[in-house]
């Protein structure tokens, strides 16, 4: 057989690697019931994968958390979002032997840490989770969304190629100091604690339409009018952020030239690379999330404001991060280049004798099997929005719509409110694609 007839060979198994589902093949199922209002069998679909207790189980795990808060389960989806956030900070700084065992596999061997917008978006959630159960721990959580953004940059090794921090250019969430603000301010004491959130909110998201009448009330020393209630309407909407496998052409390029010259001009030749060199990456957003348009006993109050663009976020961080995920995979390549250079050094082969090309051959099913770590939180929103109302006390019917709904599905989804004097009441939806899925969530903490 001629080194030509290797693609032929290599074809095989490259549709047998084909033919195995990846994350994202399995998400996509998730997602389609998730957004179809399926809740039932997206648990189901997701229980059987936590069930295998692998290394993807934790990713699957925010999924459910996501879907129990969704039908209106807080405290259990809490749980859950606290179990994944532990695990998740203590596999911060890999274990030196799963990045080796990696570099002869690929990097689904490492257990997923998550990703850094993962990482502070699960300190939000856990915020919602409690806010919408108790509250006791809410503002807590709140602060901790700040903290670990923080961190993470604080933390960081990663340089750009200037030697500056690279994580230092990353978006900050406002979500966070926005909801501390907002259940500070309820107490009527420290406004200057409320002052310094939203200065936070301005300063990270300054197309936030509220923040500077939010700021002028918060210094002013007021919570709402006498004989007043406020009402936060917390909306999740649009698709989120899922990592996806591309090719990276630049890199396969370039490892195919070096491994042609090598092979001229060195003792023994190495696999070709013909196995596309794959990194996950999250694509931006092609549409923004429509805003939620609110009525409040028939009469429109407003629209809700993204809070936070997590869809954005995502995908900047990703293509950040991007060199570090292609330099392992380049690493991973030259590593079993390396294996088989040496294995046919071990055995004294011959360039052009028939066990040459067997391990050739061998070498570049090797590289094929290689898959990217499509590992992700696949039922995140793609937008976080908001909406502050000041009502008189009493009972009120909030109707929420959304304005890229589907026609035919839906006018808007209704819920009834007491608004007691001097309080706040939250309302929390997931609107993935214009309607509602799950139920509206209802809390007036301390009532």
């Amino acid at each position: 057989m001629s080194r030509l007839a290797i693609p032929a060979v290599v074809l095989a198994a490259l549709l047998l690697v084909l033919g195995c589902a990846s994350h994202a093949d399995q998400l996509q199922k998730v997602r389609s019931d998730y957004y179809a209002g399926q809740l039932d069998q997206a648990k189901t679909k997701l229980d059987a994968e936590i069930a295998k207790k692998d290394r993807e189980s934790d990713a699957w795990k925010l999924d459910r958390a996501t879907v129990l808060l969704t039908e209106g389960k807080p405290k259990e989806a809490e749980a859950l979002f606290k179990e994944v956030r532990d695990r998740f900070d203590a596999l911060e700084g890999k274990d030196a032997g799963e990045f080796t065992k990696s570099m002869f596999t690929d990097d689904r061997q490492l257990a997923y840490a998550g990703e850094d917008y993962e990482k502070v978006m699960i300190r939000f959630m856990l915020a919602m989770c409690n806010l919408f159960g108790d509250g006791s721990d809410a503002a807590a959580y709140a602060l901790q969304v700040n903290a670990k953004q923080q961190e993470i940059i604080a933390k960081s090794t990663s340089k750009t190629p200037d030697g500056k921090n690279l994580k230092e250019g990353y978006k900050l969430v406002p979500a966070g100091a926005y909801l501390h603000a907002a259940l500070v301010e309820a107490t009527h004491t420290n406004y200057d604690d409320v002052a310094r959130s939203l200065e936070l909110v301005a300063k990270w998201q300054p197309d936030f339409p509220p923040a500077k009448a939010d700021l002028e009330r918060a210094k002013n020393g007021r919570h709402s009018q006498p004989g007043h209630g406020v009402v936060y309407v917390f909306a999740m909407v649009g698709q989120g952020p899922i990592k996806e496998e591309r090719a990276e052409p630049v890199s396969q390029v370039s490892l195919l030239i070096a491994d042609r010259i090598f092979s001229a001009i060195g003792k023994q030749t190495l696999p070709p690379t013909i196995a596309p060199v794959k990194v996950p990456y999250v694509a931006k957003p092609i549409y923004p999330a429509p805003p939620m348009f609110v009525k409040v006993d028939g009469k429109p109050v407003g629209q809700t404001s993204t809070i936070s663009d997590v869809g954005s976020m995502a995908a900047e961080q990703c293509e950040a991060t991007l060199p570090d995920a292609v330099a392992r995979t380049v690493v991973r390549r030259i590593v079993k280049k390396g294996a088989v250079y040496a294995a046919k050094e071990a055995v004294k082969t011959d360039k052009e004798s028939p066990l040459s090309l067997v391990m050739d051959i061998g070498g570049v099913v090797w590289e094929a099997t290689e898959v990217a770590d499509t590992r992700c939180w696949g039922l995140l929103p793609s937008q976080v929005k908001v909406l502050r109302i000041e009502l008189p006390a009493g009972s009120h019917q909030l109707q929420l719509a959304s304005a890229g709904g589907m026609p035919g599905l839906t006018n808007g989804e209704t819920v009834a409110l007491d608004i007691q004097d001097g309080r706040n009441t939250y309302v929390l939806g997931h609107f993935p694609h214009g309607r509602l899925t799950g139920k509206l969530l209802v809390n007036t903490p301390g009532k």
